[in-house]
């Protein structure tokens, strides 16, 4: 009884861990993220009968859009974030190192909200000029963790429009494609490889698949995702 007792309290803090979890039952807990300049959207809906209950399911066809978590968390508070994803196929014009390239079939964004008590003269008058313009502040930085079209050497790539967002390269080229494949990553450990600094404290999560660059189509798949603080 002691050890039945025990193991439902370890349970209990194991969970209480997790600021998210998401098995994609629905999309409640997301919001449409689309540009101004593309008029073709990804669909994005929600998939079930299957073993694994329900998940997310991405088809792309020339289109970009995204969905965005409607919450931000605490960075160094809960940096662990997983998830289980799996593509139909990779894009053979996509390419991580050029404009024309620069779409996936699937991407995870952790977006770093710019924090104006910690911005210098210059950079506190170019958010605020922002801001003016669209109603907010941009994100201050971003780490994409990307499935890759092609098998680079690197595992860290600056954006091609933008260095305040770096692609990481989880998955890479057609070795896995159509297989399920979970991912684990620490933010701090990656902001740190990829930026050289701490990240800023607060940030918030998106999904999104895009073929609006090279024109191509994809579906891809997302079981769950979760993040949680440090174990």
């Amino acid at each position: 009884m002691r050890r039945f007792i025990f193991l439902i309290i370890i349970y209990s803090l194991l969970f209480s861990q997790n600021i998210l979890r998401d098995d994609f039952e629905n999309l409640d807990n997301w919001k449409p993220l689309t540009f101004k300049k593309i008029e073709k959207h990804t669909r994005y809906t929600i998939e079930s009968g299957n073993p694994n209950g329900f998940i997310l399911k991405a088809e792309s066809d020339g289109s970009a859009s995204g969905l965005v978590w409607k919450e931000s968390f605490n960075v160094k508070e809960s940096p662990i974030l997983r998830w289980k994803w799996k593509v139909s196929n990779v894009f053979s014009k996509g390419n991580a190192k050029t404009k024309s390239g620069d779409d996936y079939p699937i991407r995870i964004y952790v977006m770093f909200e710019y924090d104006p008590e910690t911005a210098g003269f210059w950079e506190s008058a170019l958010y605020e000029s922002a801001k003016l313009i669209y109603g907010q502040y941009p994100p201050y930085s971003i780490l994409n963790y990307i499935w890759a079209n092609k098998d680079f050497e690197e595992d860290i790539i600056s954006n091609s429009f933008s260095d305040k967002a770096k692609m990481i390269l989880l998955q890479k080229g057609s070795t896995h494609v159509g297989e399920w494949m979970v991912e684990e990553i620490n933010i701090l450990k990656d902001y740190y490889r990829a930026f050289g600094v701490d990240p800023p404290k607060n940030a918030s999560l998106a999904i999104m698949s895009d073929a609006d660059n090279t024109g191509e189509s994809a579906t891809a798949w997302i079981d769950f995702i979760e993040l949680r603080k440090r174990n």
